[in-house]
């Protein structure tokens, strides 16, 4: 998901959204719910999903939202729902979820409405959870309001809580030889807030995961790395590819060259820059049903 700075919200707004979190944030479940997800093979998993938005270059307030189903454990993509969407409420840290969410929520919904036995049982959010000012980050908000499992992946270290990208957790990530090495985000205050995991073994980048809702974080990093064909799991990886391409057919953008077709999900469409989901070097492009 792409951010852009916008005017500060008034404060009496502020004040309104940090009420709205702490309310909602009463309603979080950070432990395990399905059986699923307590099972070492996670069986009975079969459909998992994911959100991003993507923005027009150039206007931080055109932007598509899209949602994609994917089966599991093949990752093959069943569902998907586009959507070009106006964002009205500014984008501030800490509170983008008020941006971001609601179109999210729609598609969701509309999903429950057409197929709902198509419906994930987890969510994946680029984004974070717990991992947050005030421990209700994108992926707790999303989780609440569609009542579904969630998990946060972000590509960057959110600072909060003492956590800081300084020597120490460079190191850290350094010490992170193999695909499927895991450090634990540590706050000052002592809290566990997240993981940071190399997802991909060519990927010289941690993905910071979190508990978004109705999910344990053993369970939310184990899940995240069975989904990771590249750096980013599979399911946020199709929502970005799919959300650009509809941004680029209804605009009518040109499409590459018929031999650019091949490598396609290797490079970075031409519609609003997105740090953190490069593919890693030496990959070739996965089969043509993940396009």
């Amino acid at each position: 998901m792409a951010r852009e700075a916008a005017e500060k919200p008034p404060e009496e707004i502020l004040s309104l959204w940090k009420r709205e979190q702490a309310q909602l944030k009463a309603l979080l479940v950070e432990q395990d719910t399905e059986a699923w997800q307590r099972d070492p093979a996670f069986s009975g998993l079969q459909r998992v999903g994911g959100v991003d938005l993507s923005f027009v270059k150039g206007d931080s307030a055109s932007a598509c939202a899209s949602l994609v189903v994917l089966s599991y454990p093949e990752l093959e993509v069943v569902y998907e729902d586009c959507s070009m969407v106006n964002l009205t409420a500014p984008y501030m840290s800490g509170f983008l979820a008020f941006r971001e969410v609601p179109f999210l929520v729609d598609a969701v919904q509309r999903l429950q409405e057409k197929e709902p036995h198509m419906v994930p049982q987890v969510l994946f959010v680029d984004g974070n959870g717990v991992l947050h000012h005030r421990g209700f980050g994108v992926a707790c908000h999303l989780g609440i309001l569609t009542d579904l499992p969630c998990i946060g992946v972000a590509k960057k270290l959110l600072q909060v809580d003492g956590l800081e990208n300084n020597a120490q957790h460079k190191e850290k990530i350094r010490l992170l030889q193999v695909e499927g090495d895991t450090f634990p985000l540590i706050g000052g205050s002592g809290t566990v807030l997240g993981m940071a995991l190399k997802s991909h073994s060519h990927s010289s980048k941690p993905l910071y995961v979190s508990v978004g809702h109705r999910i344990s974080l053993e369970s939310a990093v184990r899940l995240t790395r069975s989904c990771c064909r590249f750096r980013s799991p599979e399911p946020v990886r199709q929502a970005d590819i799919r959300s650009r391409d509809y941004i680029r057919r209804t605009l009518g953008s040109p499409r590459p060259p018929p031999e650019q077709e091949r490598s396609q999900k290797l490079q970075k469409p031409k519609v609003c820059p997105k740090e953190g989901w490069e593919e890693p070097a030496g990959e070739g492009s996965p089969p043509e049903a993940h396009s």
